[in-house]
Formats: C-alpha cells, structure tokens, sequence
C-alpha cells in the first residue's frame, strides 16, 4: 500500500515528454497532443523553457492534459489520419 503523499506526487506529475535533438514547441504539440493548437497549453505548464527555440535533446515537458477529438479516425480525410 503507497503512503497517501506518494499517490498525490504521481498524480501531479502526469505524463511528460523528453525531448530530441531538433523538437520545437508546435512538433511536439502535434506529435504528443495530437494538435499544435495545444502549443500554448504546452508553454505555459513549462514556462521554464520558454525561452528555447529548438530544444536539444534530453529535456523533459509535462504535458497538459487534453480532450481527445470526438470524431473517430475512419471520418477524417487519409492527411489527418
């Protein structure tokens, strides 16, 4: 059985991403996300790197959490599957 503290730190931690040489702010969005829409939530729960551009690799993000598209997958054009 885990302590209570230690649920709530895996609770707030959530799920990241660590970057590769070369990832910029929209890719990861899009790539992790599923949308570079969700680019903005992603800066602002990392404001610590706001200040890069191209990431180099080895740095780990948190990502927000996001509401996954309701359309299912069969409904979208063969470019956005």
């Amino acid at each position: 059985r885990l302590p209570a503290f230690a649920f709530c730190e895996v609770i707030a931690m959530g799920k990241t991403y660590r970057t590769v040489q070369g990832d910029m702010w929209d890719s990861i969005a899009y790539r992790e996300l599923g949308s570079e829409a969700y680019t903005d939530k992603l800066m602002r729960l990392n404001q610590q790197y706001l200040e890069i551009y191209i990431f180099p690799a080895g740095i780990e993000l948190q990502l927000p959490e996001v509401e996954q598209a309701a359309r299912p997958a069969e409904n979208l054009p063969p470019w956005k599957r």
